[in-house]
């Protein structure tokens, strides 16, 4: 497992697969290759996502200390967009993002630390996301930001068309209106 930008925040892992005529193995989580990597949380949660047609959007989502969390994502079935948005007070790179596209077939894993909130988009039907967590859900700490802030500029690829999304993620506040209980680390947000 290396890390394909190590001086990041954001990381993006691809783990080796072994395969042969029967498919592939590979090991999706192992903590001391992941640590190696830049990857030295403690997961608590593992959330397991379904989104059934291409173009559901689910994000920008993120939870507030004490409750906030890391998260460790692959797309087991079909591909995604995903996304992760800078929201370290203080940060020069806050409020942008970065975008990759993490499917079953390329087997790519984001890591996404604490201070970052996480979005998607589905680009192909019946996809399955598989994410690691560093702490418990919290509903008291559940929040977002609206995924057409024209602050964040996130290119989701829809292409004009309308995104599937939830009663929640219509509703959330854009980056203007949003006080950041995040520190910057002094790690800025680099491309990936």
């Amino acid at each position: 497992m290396n890390p394909d930008n190590p001086s990041s925040p954001i990381r993006i892992i691809t783990p080796a697969r072994h395969g042969d005529a029967r498919g592939w193995f590979m090991e999706s989580w192992r903590e001391d290759r992941l640590a190696a990597a830049g990857v030295d949380c403690r997961f608590v949660q593992d959330n397991h996502s379904f989104s059934a047609t291409v173009g559901t959007l689910r994000g920008v989502h993120f939870q507030t200390p004490p409750h906030a969390q890391a998260k460790l994502i692959r797309c087991t079935r079909g591909a995604v967009i995903d996304v992760a948005v800078d929201l370290r007070r203080g940060s020069p790179t806050y409020g942008r993002h970065v975008a990759i596209e993490l499917s079953a077939e390329n087997g790519r894993q984001m890591f996404i630390p604490v201070g970052f909130g996480h979005g998607f988009v589905t680009i192909t039907p019946d996809c399955e996301l598989l994410y690691k967590c560093s702490a418990y859900y919290a509903p008291e700490a559940d929040a977002g930001l609206r995924w057409d802030c024209p602050d964040l500029a996130i290119d989701w690829g829809l292409n004009g068309r309308e995104p599937t999304l939830s009663d929640r993620d219509r509703r959330l506040p854009c980056l203007a209106e949003f006080d950041s209980p995040f520190a910057y680390d002094g790690s800025p947000l680099l491309p990936l």
